[in-house]
């Protein structure tokens, strides 16, 4: 055997007299379980052909008859020999899933944890391998010889988990990750999920016994045709940004990443899921752009902050000549506006006060007595605080330069900038 730094006290000949004290004193011990103690030392050969060769070795010492690994091996109960019928469990147990990848875990009874512990406490081993190590890359190579799965440690379709306690096996599966921009065209529609404030979601008399606080939700209506291709559980939809549930998304869509729990199928056509969504939602809401995504995308989706422009239409108390607002309107371009946290956000939100600095805003015209205006902005400025002044908590605000009480009576997003 080749040595390494860090090895153990024990040589060769200290190895055979581990074997003899340990089939002495502990029990009968399988190559498995004895040539994982040494592990460490040595590199090409597995734990069972480590184990084989310190066996051997000890025959050829004590010219003693060589009798193979024992049976009923006292740290792991010969659990090896029954690798290739986990594996058909594990391979039965994939069957319904779509899955390329894998990666092998295991739960083992804490007897035999603290078995192999015990023996490199009291041979002061530093060089052993954990049994957890040797179930997992044992197992995983039963696994991959009877199927055509492979093995990825680091982004596998499946995690695996045997459990030597209660004999199952535990599948996770990685979620699916789609990446595109949402229209919503419909107000009225939170961009996610609101469980009913009465309830919690448990279902009540005013949720009518849905759980829902509000029918739909653009992570609902984007998300239900996909499962329905995908098999998968639910849906979380992560986005860049979010509208307040009033307003429209326009444009060319808000930027999303819709994450797919639990998929059964992964291989899925981006353009007949598009269809499928757009088909579904029709008036309500498209997905634009739709592509393959992965979880590492989703918090530099949320991190990114981009500009976003808003089409509002404003009323104004009393009379307002549009020479008096643009003059308004010039006093807010470029300006930096300094915002407490709005009233109507801050049971979500922390209270702080927020810098975030006007681009551009532009008089488009009138409509009736509102007039429609124009706004970009840095990302997290409060539009609709922009106007009102939100009680003094917003300033400079359009209110505050009119000298008037204005407030926003409709608003639609009409472009989110890009990552």
């Amino acid at each position: 055997m080749t040595s390494t730094q860090n090895t153990d006290k024990t040589d060769v000949p200290d190895m055979i007299v581990m074997l003899t004290t340990i089939e002495e004193q502990y029990g009968p011990i399988c190559d498995h379980c004895l040539g994982r103690l040494v592990a460490k030392r040595s590199c090409g050969l597995s734990n069972d052909e480590r184990g084989r060769a310190i066996r051997i070795y000890a025959v050829l010492v004590n010219d003693t008859h060589y009798k193979g690994s024992p049976k009923d091996c006292w740290i792991c109960g010969d659990l090896f020999d029954t690798a290739d019928n986990w594996a058909e469990k594990i391979c039965h147990a994939l069957e319904h899933i779509e899955c390329h990848t894998f990666l092998m875990g295991s739960r083992t009874p804490p007897l035999m944890n603290e078995a192999e512990e015990m023996l490199w406490t009291d041979f002061e081993l530093y060089s052993p391998e954990p049994i957890k190590s040797e179930i997992n890359r044992e197992f995983g190579k039963a696994v991959s010889k009877r199927s055509d799965l492979l093995v990825d440690f680091k982004t596998p379709d499946v995690v695996v988990l045997v459990d030597l306690v209660t004999d199952g096996i535990d599948v996770q599966i990685r979620s699916l990750f789609l990446s595109g921009r949402y229209l919503k065209l419909e107000r009225g529609i939170p961009q996610t999920h609101w469980h009913c404030r009465s309830c919690q979601g448990k279902g009540c008399e005013v949720c009518n016994g849905t759980g829902k606080q509000y029918a739909d939700s653009v992570e609902e209506l984007i998300g239900a045709p996909i499962l329905v291709m995908t098999k998968g559980t639910h849906v979380t939809l992560h986005g860049a940004g979010r509208e307040d549930i009033d307003a429209l998304m326009l444009g060319t869509g808000r930027p999303f990443i819709l994450e797919i729990h639990n998929p059964l199928i992964r291989t899925v056509d981006l353009q007949e899921i598009e269809k499928a969504v757009n088909e579904a939602g029709a008036g309500r809401v498209q997905i634009t752009e739709l592509s393959l995504s992965q979880r590492s995308e989703v918090e530099t989706l949320k991190s990114h902050k981009g500009h976003k422009r808003y089409r509002i239409l404003v009323d104004i108390d009393g009379v307002v000549s549009e020479e008096e607002l643009q003059r308004s309107l010039n006093e807010l371009q470029n300006a930096t506006i300094h915002q407490r946290t709005p009233q109507r956000v801050s049971h979500r939100r922390a209270d702080k006060v927020r810098k975030r600095t006007v681009l551009e805003i532009t008089l488009l015209g009138k409509k009736n007595r509102e007039y429609e205006i124009s706004v970009l902005g840095e990302a997290g400025l409060y539009i609709k605080e922009l106007i009102s002044g939100d009680e003094g908590r917003t300033n400079p605000s359009l209110s505050n330069l009119l000298g008037k009480q204005a407030r926003v009576t409709e608003l639609d997003v009409v472009y989110v900038e890009g990552m």
